[in-house]
C-alpha cells in the first residue's frame, strides 16, 4: 500500500512532537519531514516532495500565506492549515484557505497535547481526503466575479416528518452544503451572484470562531449580504446566513416567513453543523420552493438530506467531479439518487439564480 507521505511544518517542537506521534501509529501515512518554519521546509522540499503539508500560518522568518502562495504558484500541493482558535488566527487562516488550503485543523492555546491526541482522528481523515483532492481546482477561480457595490440598508437534531411546506410561494430558499474545498467554491459562487438573489442557507464544514471571520470576509466581497446566523434570524433575498460552527442550523417557518433556528447537539455525521440536518430542515419546510445544491467536501454529510429534498419536490444539484477538489460529498448524493442536476462549480451561481 502507498503511503501519504506529509510534510510538517510548525514553530512549536511541541506540536511537531504529537503530530508525528499521532501520524506514526497510522499505517497509511508516512511523516516525510518536519519543519519548524517554511525556510528550513524550503530546503527538504528541494529534496523530496510530499503528498500532503500541515503548515502552521504564523511562524517566524517567513510567514505561512508567503509560503504557501509559493508552494500553489510553483507546485500545487494539497495543503491543510494548523491554526490556533483565535480570532487573529482565524483571519489569517482564511487567507489560506482563499490562497488554495483545503483544510484547517484547529489547535488551542492551552492543553494543546490532549486536545491533539483527541483530534487524532480528524486530522487523519483530513490528511487522507487532502491526499484525493483535485489539486488543479486549488486556488482556481472559475467564476467571474461580480465587483461588490454598496448595500442597501438530521435524527438527532430533527426527525423527519411529512412536509410542511407552503404548496406555493413567491420565496425561494437556496440552501448549500460544502466541506474540503468549500471555502474557495463558496466565494466563487456568492460573488457571482447579483444583489437581488434568494435567500440562501448555508453549511461550511468549519470550526468555531472561523466562521463569523469568514462570512465577514465574504460579505466584504460580495454583491448580496453575508454574515454568520444568529437563532431566528429571518432569510431574505439578497441574505446569505453561513451556520455558525460549533451549532445546527435547521430551517423553520413562521406564517410565510422563513427563519433559521440555531441549536446545540450532537455531532451528526462526524459534524455540527451538519449538512444533513439544514437539508432535511430544508425538505421539511420549503419543499418544493427549495433549491438544495451539494458541493465540493470528503464523506457523505448531505447525501441524505438532499435525497430527503428531491423526494419533497426541490430541485437538487451537485458539483460535478471536474472542478470539484474533493468529490466525496456530491459523489454520494449522486450514488443516493438525490441529485437532479450535476453541474460544474462555474455554473453553480445560475443555480441558486434558478436559471441552470
Amino acid at each position: 500500500m502507498k503511503k501519504i507521505r506529509v510534510l510538517l511544518v510548525d514553530d512549536s517542537a511541541v506540536v511537531r512532537q504529537v503530530l508525528m506521534a499521532i501520524l506514526d501509529k497510522t499505517p497509511d501515512i508516512e511523516v516525510m519531514g518536519a519543519a519548524s518554519d517554511p525556510i528550513f521546509a524550503i530546503d527538504k522540499l528541494a529534496r523530496e516532495w510530499p503528498d500532503v503539508i500541515v503548515l502552521d500560518v504564523e511562524m517566524p522568518r517567513m510567514d505561512g500565506i508567503t509560503f504557501l502562495k509559493k508552494i500553489m504558484s510553483e507546485r500545487p500541493t494539497p495543503v491543510i492549515i494548523c491554526s490556533s482558535l483565535t480570532e487573529k488566527g482565524a483571519e489569517t487562516t482564511l487567507q489560506a484557505l482563499s490562497a488554495g488550503a483545503v483544510e484547517i485543523v484547529t489547535k488551542p492555546q492551552v492543553g494543546l497535547k490532549n486536545f491533539l491526541l483527541e483530534s487524532a482522528a480528524i486530522l487523519v481523515a483530513a490528511i487522507r481526503a487532502a491526499a484525493s483532492a483535485n489539486v488543479k481546482n486549488l486556488g482556481k477561480r472559475s467564476v467571474p466575479r461580480l465587483e461588490p457595490q454598496a448595500k442597501l440598508n438530521a435524527d438527532a437534531i430533527l426527525p423527519a416528518g411529512h412536509s410542511q411546506a407552503m404548496v406555493q410561494t413567491t420565496e425561494r430558499i437556496v440552501a448549500i452544503g460544502t466541506s474540503t474545498g468549500g471555502t474557495q467554491a463558496l466565494e466563487a459562487v456568492l460573488t457571482a451572484l447579483p444583489r437581488v438573489s434568494p435567500g440562501i442557507v448555508i453549511v461550511q464544514h468549519m470550526p468555531e470562531k472561523f466562521t463569523a471571520s469568514f462570512a465577514e470576509r465574504l460579505n466584504g466581497l460580495c454583491q448580496i449580504e453575508v454574515r454568520e446566523a444568529r437563532n431566528n434570524d429571518r432569510v431574505l433575498p439578497g441574505l446569505a446566513l453561513i451556520a455558525p460552527g460549533g451549532k445546527h442550523m435547521m430551517l423553520t417557518r413562521s406564517g410565510a416567513y422563513y427563519h433559521v433556528q440555531v441549536v446545540d447537539g450532537p455531532l451528526v455525521n462526524r459534524h455540527r453543523p451538519s449538512v444533513d440536518v439544514l437539508l432535511r430542515s430544508v425538505a421539511k419546510f420549503a419543499g418544493r420552493n427549495a433549491t438544495g445544491i451539494i458541493m465540493t467536501g470528503m464523506g457523505d454529510d448531505g447525501a441524505r438530506g438532499m435525497k430527503e429534498m428531491f423526494d419533497a419536490g426541490a430541485d437538487t444539484v451537485a458539483q460535478d467531479e471536474a472542478s470539484s477538489v474533493v468529490f466525496g460529498m456530491p459523489k454520494e448524493a449522486i450514488k443516493l439518487g438525490g441529485a437532479k442536476r450535476i453541474l460544474p462549480l462555474g455554473e453553480m451561481h445560475r443555480a441558486v439564480m434558478g436559471r441552470a
